[in-house]
Parts: structure tokens; C-alpha cells; sequence
């Protein structure tokens, strides 16, 4: 293909920004910014029941967050507008009449009973469900005598004998045999006409020579080749992105992971990281680095590398991803980044946090060797801000804690030693250090006292070193969170 390469991204505004439809978008990009195109942004809102503009403002604003930029938008304008579907339906009408003139569409009266009874019988005889072509070749004359007369009718494609081809990068040549493809409905009877028809409309108007879309399309793309015939425009270069798959090999589901960009935002993974792992899905740098930016992406990305087999949508992996794009921020940008997620849980002030910053960052630096998320770090310190009376014990934690035989006496033992220890504060290394040897003393193992020890003034099976936990939350809170621990874990 020689013409200028232009490609576009079509969300319907029908709900949140889907991670593939994130994917598609990403895609789409990355291959105009690397071979010099242009990436445009049009939205699909013929769904008016269903269409919000609260859901197209989460959808730019979420494309943005991921740091995509677009030539031409609804927001922004460009030579071929209007963006929204909506606002070029008279365009459409336009394509239609001509298809009609031309006799490559044609009318049909069929009611909606006399189709159920067509599909009934098409069931009964274990026939695909198709439209049977009754209204195909009715006489001209019949045809306008009845639509002069108020009758409604639909507009429906006529669907030529032989075969259509199309190459797809991802897939290789397609072939459908035609009579797989019914004639289908162009224009509804109230005068709107459908997804297949405008679509193609508009990427006739907006010059679009790829698209890239989700694997779901590919059966919708002989209809839309059809159509591009019947007009005698050029056909775009096709690419059907894989399936993103969950762990069990099926459709991704909210059952196998969120399926809303926005949520992934929500709990606190890094951007970077969200980027990283859609790249992912169905494409890969060279085979072997899998931590890399959106750089490197736009340098090498290509459709022809895109395998067909559907993607797995591995959440311990893209947690991995999170986890290692975490402990490459400096330790302010990582605090400026958890800050959020621990006020949105209400227990704080920032005026609060932005008085005690430095205590904030020794936090931070403790805990970012184990957290993969802000949100992470906002559950894994939750501790630190409740009420001493309050503080939640986790089930694996109190398990831990159980298994201990003595643990009441062995933390009551501790508590009366440790007391008199921090009438003055908490100096961590002394405290560790004389705990130690405390523990050594008595012939003790550790985990018998750390393990209750750790339910008491955390909550958690695991996290930081506990004497830093004790600096952070202070001499009473320590000393009042064990007196606590004692009436709960007994």
C-alpha cells in the first residue's frame, strides 16, 4: 500500500474503557508513530440508550493517562469531522441511497413475525438462522408502491455469489465464501443504519488505510470488504488482534481479572507497568526482555509481529511488572504516588502525612522491596493509621500466631520486660538487639514471639522488621496494641 497511513481507534461510549479496547488503541498508535502515520480518535455512540458523555470523557481521559496522543478527535477537531458517528448521519444517508440506486442494496418489508417464523423453521430443520432473500428481487414497481404507501422497510445489502478475500497481518489470507454472509440489514427501519454500514462509511470519509481491531470483528469484516467493493473505494490493510485470554484459557471475564483500564488504575499500578503489560498481550519486543517502555514500542512495533493465538491475561505476572516498575521510581516518586491510595482510605489527613514526611519516606523505603502496587502499600500500612483497638488481624496472621502453644504467656512475659524499655521511646536497634537476646535467654524460637508479636501491633502474617514497625506507630501505641493482642488472642 502506498497511500498515506492512517489508522483510528472507534470506542463506543457505552461503559468504562475495556483493557483490550485499551490494547487496540495502543496498538493502533504505536504502528502510526512509528511508520509516520496519523491516529485518529471517533466515537461509535449510535447506541444512543446506551451512549453517556460521562463514558466518553472516561475513555479520552483514560486514553490519555496511558500517555496517547491522537491527530484528529472529537476534542480536538481535524479535516474530516465530525468525530462522533451521530453527527454524520447524513452522510450516511448519502451512501445509502447511492448503494440503493445501484442496486448493490435493496428494500425489504419483512415484519419482525414473519422473520421469527423464518427462523423457527430454519431451527427445525437445523439450517443456519439467515435471512432467505424473499424481498431480494421483488419487482421495482411493487417495491415503490408499497414504500409510496407508508410501509416500513429496512435497507439490506446485496450480497454478491463468489468468494471474499482480504489479507490479514495478523491472521494471513482470509477467504469467506459469500454464502456464509447473508444480506444483511444496512439501514433499520427508523431510518438508522447499523454498525457494519457506517463504519465503513466513515473510514471511507476519513481515509483510514489499516485496521487494526479485536479478533470479535473478524466476522463482521467480509460485509465491510463488500462494501468497499460496492463503492469501488480501496480497501484497508486488516489486522484482528488475538483474544486477551484469563488463566483458564477463556474470554477475560470480571471472574478472571478486571476488564476495565480504570480499575487496574484504581488499585494502584504503576502506568508504566499497565503499558508494559498490554504490549504483551499478543505482541513481544525480542522474545526474551519483558521489562520495557513505551520507547522501545513505538521503535519496533509492527502488526506482522503480532502473534494469532490468544493472549494470556496473567494477573501474577502483570503484578511482577508493577512490582518492578515500583523499584525504579526514586523513593519521593514512589511516596508521592502511594500518597493517594492511603488518604482515599480515609484514616489520615495529607496535612497530616506532609507534617511527619520523613516518617512517611522511612515507610516507604521499608516497604517497597515487597509491595507491587500503591494500593499495596496503602493495605500493607493500614496498621499505622487505625486506632489501636482497631487494628485488623488477617486470618493467615492469626493462624501464624495460633500455632504457637505458649504465645499468651510468652507476650505477656515480653510486655511486662518491654514496658520499662520504652518509658523513653523507641530506639529500634536497642529494642531488637535486647529482644534477641530476651528471646535466647529463655530458650525460645523466635517465631514464638515474633509471630504474636506481629498480630499485635500489625495485624499482617508478614512486612517490615517489627522493631521499625514500633518506631513508626510509637512507644503507647506499642505497648497498648500488646495489651490488646492479649484479650484477643486468648
Amino acid at each position: 500500500m502506498t497511500r498515506p497511513i492512517r489508522v483510528r481507534f472507534a470506542p463506543s461510549p457505552t461503559g468504562k474503557l475495556h483493557i483490550g479496547g485499551a490494547r487496540t488503541a495502543l496498538f493502533n498508535w504505536a504502528f502510526a508513530r512509528r511508520f509516520g502515520g496519523k491516529f485518529l480518535l471517533r466515537i461509535e455512540d449510535t447506541d444512543p440508550e446506551r451512549s453517556t458523555k460521562e463514558y466518553e470523557r472516561a475513555i479520552l481521559e483514560g486514553l490519555r493517562w496511558l500517555g496517547l496522543d491522537w491527530d484528529e478527535g472529537p476534542d480536538i477537531g481535524g479535516p474530516h469531522a465530525p468525530y462522533h458517528q451521530m453527527q454524520r448521519l447524513s452522510l450516511h444517508k448519502e451512501y445509502a441511497a447511492d448503494l440503493l440506486a445501484r442496486g448493490h442494496a435493496y428494500r425489504c418489508f419483512c415484519t419482525r413475525e414473519r422473520l421469527e417464523e423464518m427462523t423457527k423453521a430454519q431451527d427445525a430443520k437445523k439450517e443456519k438462522n439467515a435471512y432467505d432473500g424473499r424481498c431480494r428481487d421483488l419487482p421495482l414497481a411493487e417495491v415503490e408502491r408499497r414504500a409510496a404507501a407508508g410501509e416500513p422497510y429496512v435497507l439490506r445489502f446485496r450480497v454478491p455469489a463468489g468468494q471474499t478475500r482480504f489479507k490479514d497481518h495478523v491472521r494471513g489470507d482470509v477467504v469467506f465464501d459469500n454464502k456464509e454472509v447473508e444480506d444483511w440489514v444496512m439501514v433499520r427501519s427508523d431510518g438508522n443504519p447499523t454498525y457494519n454500514f457506517v463504519v465503513v462509511c466513515d473510514d471511507i470519509d476519513m481515509e483510514i488505510s489499516h485496521v487494526f481491531r479485536g479478533e470479535e470483528h473478524l466476522v463482521n469484516t467480509p460485509k465491510q470488504v463488500l462494501l468497499y467493493q460496492a463503492f469501488g473505494k480501496p480497501i484497508p490493510e486488516f489486522g484482528h488482534l488475538p483474544l486477551m485470554l484469563g488463566t483458564d484459557r477463556k474470554k477475560l471475564s470480571k471472574r478472571t481479572g478486571d476488564t476495565a483500564l480504570q480499575d487496574y488504575a484504581d488499585r494502584g499500578f504503576p502506568k508504566a507497568a499497565i503499558v508494559n503489560f498490554l504490549c504483551l498481550q499478543g505482541w513481544a519486543l525480542d522474545g526474551t526482555t519483558e521489562v520495557f517502555g513505551v520507547e522501545e514500542l513505538v521503535k519496533h512495533f509492527d502488526i506482522k509481529d503480532v502473534g494469532k493465538g490468544g493472549s494470556i491475561f496473567d494477573i501474577e505476572k502483570f503484578l511482577w511488572l508493577g512490582g518492578e516498575y515500583i523499584r525504579r521510581e526514586s523513593l519521593e516518586e514512589l511516596a508521592q504516588h502511594c500518597l493517594p491510595h492511603v488518604l482515599a482510605r480515609g484514616a489520615v489527613t495529607e496535612a497530616d502525612l506532609r507534617a511527619r514526611w520523613p516518617w512517611f519516606l522511612g515507610i516507604v523505603t521499608a516497604e517497597r522491596e515487597r509491595i507491587r502496587t500503591y494500593g499495596e502499600f496503602a493495605e500493607r500500612t493500614a496498621y499505622l493509621f487505625a486506632p489501636d483497638e482497631s487494628v485488623a488481624y488477617a486470618d493467615d496472621a492469626l493462624a501464624a500466631a495460633k500455632k504457637h502453644l505458649g504465645r499468651i504467656e510468652t507476650l505477656r512475659a515480653y510486655l511486662d520486660w518491654l514496658r520499662p524499655r520504652l518509658a523513653d521511646g523507641v530506639d529500634a536497634a536497642a529494642v531488637r538487639d535486647a529482644t534477641k537476646a530476651w528471646v535466647a535467654e529463655r530458650g525460645l524460637k523466635m517465631p514464638a514471639l515474633f509471630q504474636p508479636l506481629r498480630v499485635a501491633l500489625t495485624g499482617l502474617a508478614g512486612g517490615p522488621d517489627l522493631f521499625d514497625a514500633m518506631g513508626w506507630i510509637g512507644a503507647p501505641s506499642t505497648l497498648r496494641r500488646i495489651e490488646i493482642a492479649l484479650e484477643r488472642l486468648a
